[in-house]
C-alpha cells in the first residue's frame, strides 16, 4: 500500500463518530431547547463539540502518510474494540443498582485501560518511538469512547426529550424535585462526555507508561 493510498481503517471509526453525533441530535430534539439544560445548554452542548472534534481528529490523525504511524494506528484500533466492549459493559451495569456493581465496573475500566496500554507499547515498538506509543493509546482508546458512548446515546428514551420550558428557573426546579427524565437525560449526556473527554487522556497516559516499560525492558 503506497503512502498516499487512503487508509481504509480510519473510515469505519470516522463513520463512528458521525453514527454517534447522528443518534445525538436525534436524542436532543427539538434542537431550540437545548438551552434549557442545566449550564445554560451546556450539557447538551459539550457532547455535541466532543463528538465533532472526534470527527475532525480522527480523520486528521488517520489520515498520517507514514506507514509506520498507519501500522501503530492499525494495532490502536484493533484493541479499541475489544476494550471498546469493556466499557460498554461498565455502561450496562451501571443501570444495575447492587452495590457491587461499582467493584464489576471499575474492574473492567482498569481491563480496558489496559488494553489501551498495550496498543501504547505495541505502537512504540512498531515506531521505536514513545511518542507514537501515546498516540495508538489515545487512538484506541477514543475508539473505545465512541463505542460506549454509542450505547449510552441509543438508550436513552426518546419519550423523554429535551425539555421544552420558555422559564430556565422552571427548568431548574424540574430538577431539585427530581424530575427523573430530565436527571436521566443529564446523566446519559454527562456520562457520554466524561467518556468521550477522560478516555483520551487516560489513553495517552497508559500507552506513554506502558512504551517506556517496553524500553525499559530492551534496555
Amino acid at each position: 500500500m503506497g503512502s498516499g493510498t487512503p487508509h481504509t481503517f480510519r473510515i469505519p471509526v470516522v463513520l463512528l463518530a458521525l453514527a454517534d453525533l447522528a443518534i445525538l441530535a436525534m436524542r436532543l430534539r427539538p434542537w431550540p431547547e437545548i438551552a434549557n439544560l442545566p449550564g445554560q445548554g451546556t450539557t447538551g452542548y459539550d457532547p455535541i463539540i466532543s463528538l465533532s472534534a472526534y470527527v475532525f481528529l480522527l480523520f486528521w490523525i488517520g489520515g498520517n502518510s507514514d506507514v509506520v504511524v498507519r501500522k501503530a494506528l492499525s494495532i490502536g484500533t484493533m484493541l479499541g474494540v475489544p476494550a471498546g466492549l469493556l466499557a460498554i459493559g461498565y455502561v450496562l451495569l451501571g443501570e444495575q443498582h447492587a452495590q457491587q456493581v461499582i467493584f464489576y465496573q471499575i474492574g473492567l475500566l482498569v481491563a480496558a485501560a489496559i488494553l489501551w496500554g498495550v496498543a501504547g507499547l505495541r505502537g512504540s515498538r512498531v515506531a521505536a518511538s514513545p511518542n507514537v506509543g501515546i498516540g495508538a493509546g489515545v487512538w484506541s482508546a477514543m475508539i473505545s469512547a465512541l463505542m460506549a458512548c454509542a450505547v449510552i446515546l441509543a438508550r436513552i428514551d426518546l419519550n423523554n426529550p429535551v425539555p421544552q420550558s420558555p422559564d430556565p428557573w422552571k427548568q431548574y426546579q424540574g430538577l431539585a424535585i427530581g424530575n427523573q427524565s430530565i436527571q436521566s437525560l443529564v446523566h446519559s449526556l454527562n456520562t457520554a462526555t466524561g467518556f468521550l473527554l477522560i478516555a483520551p487522556l487516560v489513553g495517552g497516559t497508559v500507552g506513554l507508561i506502558f512504551a517506556l516499560m517496553g524500553q525499559n525492558e530492551k534496555g
